[in-house]
């Protein structure tokens, strides 16, 4: 089983910024991807960045060039961090990740963390 643990989220005004962290932990596991995903009310849970192993990225186009994912491959953490947030980004966000255990691939998400961008 792998577990993933949240931080960051918040309110603030549009134009601020915000940081989201996310760790992986557990046992026997390889990171095949981490990212965000988010999900206002009444949408569907939509992909907001995503960082492989292999050091490919890919964002949603509503984010490119205002949210910069990353990731630590020795501490399996993925950070997200958005600049010039608009009323449209609030959310909720959840960590997503991809690993390797015992020769299969699964799935994983964090419990969600809220972001609410007043205009």
């Amino acid at each position: 089983q792998v577990q993933l643990v949240e931080s960051g989220g918040g309110l603030v005004q549009a134009g601020w910024s915000l940081r989201l962290s996310c760790a992986a932990s557990g046992t026997m596991f390889s990171i095949n991807a981490m990212g965000w995903y988010r999900q206002a009310p009444g949408t569907q849970r939509g992909l907001v960045a995503l960082s492989t192993s292999g050091g490919d990225t890919s964002y949603a186009d509503s984010v490119k060039g205002r949210f910069t994912i990353s990731t630590d491959n020795a501490k399996n953490t993925v950070t997200l961090q958005m600049n010039s947030l608009k009323p449209e980004d609030t959310a909720v966000y959840y960590c997503y990740a991809n690993v390797r255990r015992a020769g299969r691939n699964y799935q994983y998400w964090g419990q969600g963390t809220q972001v609410t961008v007043s205009s």
